[in-house]
């Protein structure tokens, strides 16, 4: 990667990890809960049998599939992998 492409995703990500700091400080001073983590991956048809599975905040495209089922699960494998999960679907789940 380009040295100042890199030193802006540094920077980019030492801003969302101050302010995920200071939300959370903040919530802890007013005695609340912070937030539930809202969901971060969202499947939409793009015409007959084709589903993109879409990352909400960036609008960027995670991955497609041919199926509806498949591309909820695919979704649901991305949100968990974004939780730092480790999630395998056995082939019951997925028929």
């Amino acid at each position: 990667m380009h040295p100042q492409l890199q030193q802006r995703v540094d920077g980019l990500t030492a801003m969302r990890a101050r302010t995920q700091f200071a939300t959370a400080e903040f919530y802890a001073m007013i005695g609340k809960e912070p937030p539930i983590q809202k969901i971060r991956y969202q499947v939409k048809s793009v015409g007959t049998s084709a589903y993109h599975i879409v990352e909400i905040a960036t609008g960027k495209v995670r991955g497609f599939r041919f199926t509806w089922k498949e591309a909820v699960n695919f979704a649901q494998i991305l949100e968990a992998r974004a939780d730092s999960v480790k999630v395998t679907l056995s082939q019951a789940v997925l028929q």
